[in-house]
């Protein structure tokens, strides 16, 4: 991908020629990693400003970042490498030369699930409130993260003649060819399911709703997304990611189906349950008190 220079949209009358690396004195940042911290910073705001509504406090969520995001970083990186080994097969000491790329999302969502899932354990928290609370900063982190592929020359589809065709110069042949912008399909889909979920955030009627939500609407826009996409990571004649979208969204779906026969008291929520303690704690002091 190193090769293409020039992006343009000629559906949209736009042409640019970012770079990939941002210059400081003697320091460079890839605009790559600066836009995934971009969207991680983002995710966190959100998740502050939210948390108490969810039965958190501020505390567990910084806490909870410092917990999942080694866990997600990890499993992203080794979720490339398994699916792409024979990069790294002749020299394996390469696999931990994480800044010259190879991070693959869904091996970063299953680290930080990983991580959800310790962090828990060990602060005794609600897992399915706090996936509930993640997978709203997931779709805003996935969001925003895809433009650093735009910034890489990466992460794009087959060839089309679409409106929204994406055309990369190549500097050595100075051809241009148009491919489909999958990167852009993608965040734009996560950004939605994130407004969408965002307000039947607020309605929800028990825990793990928003992140069988989540799971549901990411899994179907990449089960199709990456079927457009031409460097995908294979699993003998399949597409790995692709199969784990589609399994996950239908997985997902069945799950929905199958609670929203149930009853759900709002008792049972844990902000719910929260309030209740707190507010027994607090009339038990008062009673102390008098």
């Amino acid at each position: 991908m190193n090769g293409f220079t020039t992006i343009s949209f000629p559906g949209l009358g736009i042409e640019l020629n970012p770079g990939r690396v941002l210059t400081i004195g003697s320091l460079n940042i890839h605009y790559y990693g600066l836009i995934i911290a971009f969207g991680l910073v983002l995710a966190v705001i959100y998740a502050g400003r939210r948390c108490r509504q969810f039965g958190f406090t501020q505390d567990d969520l910084l806490d909870g970042v410092l917990w999942v995001t080694p866990f997600a970083i990890l499993c992203a990186r080794a979720y490339y490498c398994i699916f792409e080994w024979e990069q790294y097969a002749d020299n394996p000491i390469s696999v931990l030369y994480i800044w010259n790329g190879g991070l693959a999302i869904y091996g970063g969502v299953l680290g930080a699930i990983v991580g959800i899932l310790v962090f828990c354990r060990v602060k005794k928290l609600k897992t399915a409130a706090v996936l509930d609370l993640v997978a709203l900063g997931f779709l805003i982190g996935q969001g925003i993260g895809r433009w650093g592929n735009f910034f890489n020359r990466e992460a794009f589809g087959a060839p089309t003649d679409s409106f929204l065709r994406m055309g990369l110069l190549d500097a050595a042949t100075g051809e241009v060819t148009y491919y489909h912008p999958t990167f852009l399909y993608e965040s734009l889909w996560n950004l939605a399911g994130f407004v969408l979920l965002h307000f039947l955030s607020k309605k929800r009627k028990y825990d793990g709703q928003i992140a069988l939500g989540y799971a549901a609407w990411y899994g179907l826009g990449r089960a199709f997304i990456e079927g457009l996409r031409m460097d995908s990571l294979y699993w003998g004649q399949f597409r790995v990611s692709q199969v784990l979208a589609a399994v996950s969204c239908l997985a997902a779906v069945a799950a929905l189906l199958a609670l929203s026969f149930r009853p759900h008291s709002p008792e049972k929520l844990f902000v719910n349950q929260v309030a209740a303690r707190e507010a027994a704690d607090s009339g038990a002091e008062a009673q102390e008190s008098e």
